[in-house]
């Protein structure tokens, strides 16, 4: 199949569409704590403009390789991901931040090395799913080696600890084995232990037990462990239809932490209302859509898989973000693809989102 000249172009549209909103609302929401902060208002707007341009650069590079070049370095990238993984917990390397090891200090900037093993494991996942496709549906010589990358790279973030980050992977590999061809018995059975292990991981930490408690009840506890989903609903509410307008919110002067990042959602429906929230979800439909049906076209196994795990990894953290921020799921500390303030996370989103639609531009 010769290659398109041009990429899917409403999932182009939709990933700018979902980007321009996510600058304006950053800078509306983190205008107050730049002040306060830096005395400077535009201090967050700038810092987004430098990653969402080197994001974009990443989009652009990534849309333009040769998928078998990034096949090959799918094993060097995994590797590369694993160190930075441990790094974070070496002294003096990694950086904590609000409890978690989660970053690599360098200089001025971090990195989030939890956001390239995600990109990297989608690519070694599609490359051993489609390297023997009949074998998946063998437990012990398809799936078990699998499960053992999975839970390799699981225990090394959750170490962190990052409960939210290990649901996205485990979610995208859910989906990667499906439309591999796993059988649905082992499938079944695959979720059934996750769920176990998700319960057993908040029962040792007595701080995701706390979390639990707070979102059953957010109000026994409402200046501790129920403070941000109690924030984030107040400023969903008094949003309404249409929204207290661009730039009016009230959450912003320091009621709602991590409003430019983890809670932007709320910043959303707050000034933009009902209306702005449910354009944010059309537009993560619109994603899954197109990204699910670029899959489908794909010109080859891995490509497919591939375009899978891109796509589900996207959709399934941004699920669990507006969850979190709608109080429908418990908190935990995870981003809004595309519209979050961040560095590492964005950039390397985008680099992903680059390939999908490299794989478009092949898709039949």
């Amino acid at each position: 199949m010769p290659r398109r000249s041009r990429p899917d172009m409403i999932l182009l549209w939709a990933i700018l569409a979902l980007l321009s909103i996510g600058v304006i609302m950053v800078y509306s929401s983190s205008a107050v704590k730049g002040y306060l902060q830096y005395n400077d208002p535009y201090h967050f707007l700038k810092m987004e403009g430098i990653w969402v341009t080197l994001g974009l650069a990443a989009m652009v590079l990534s849309m333009r390789l040769d998928l078998r070049l990034l096949r090959k370095w799918a094993k060097p990238a995994l590797y590369l991901a694993i160190v930075l993984l441990i790094m974070v917990k070496i002294p003096g390397v990694g950086r904590k931040v609000n409890g978690a090891d989660r970053w690599i200090g360098l200089g001025p900037l971090s990195v989030q090395p939890s956001e390239i093993i995600k990109l990297a494991m989608v690519l070694v996942m599609s490359h051993i799913l489609a390297l023997q496709p009949y074998k998946i549906r063998s437990f012990r010589k398809g799936l078990l080696p699998v499960l053992g990358l999975l839970g390799l790279i699981a225990g090394l973030i959750m170490l962190q600890p990052d409960l939210g980050t290990t649901l996205v992977i485990a979610g995208t590999t859910f989906f990667m084995l499906i439309a591999a061809g796993a059988r649905a018995g082992h499938l079944t059975a695959l979720g059934g232990v996750g769920l176990f292990l998700v319960v057993a991981a908040i029962a040792a930490a007595p701080y995701r037990m706390r979390r639990i408690l707070a979102f059953l009840d957010p109000w026994a506890d409402p200046s501790g462990k129920g403070y941000q989903t109690i924030q984030a609903l107040l400023a969903l509410g008094p949003g309404g239809l249409f929204g207290l307008g661009l730039g009016h919110s009230k959450q912003k002067f320091l009621y709602l932490p991590e409003n430019h990042t983890d809670f932007i959602f709320a910043m959303i429906g707050e000034e933009l209302g009902f209306i702005g929230a449910t354009l944010v979800v059309l537009l993560f439909f619109l994603f899954a859509w197109r990204g699910f049906k670029v899959a489908m076209g794909a010109a080859d196994a891995f490509s497919g898989l591939l375009a899978v795990g891109l796509t589900s990894m996207v959709v399934i953290q941004a699920m669990v973000n507006m969850g979190v921020v709608s109080g429908v799921l418990p908190v935990t500390g995870i981003t809004l693809p595309f519209l979050s303030y961040g560095g590492t996370s964005l950039v390397f989103t985008l680099l992903g989102v680059g390939v999908l639609l490299n794989i478009s531009r092949e898709a039949r």
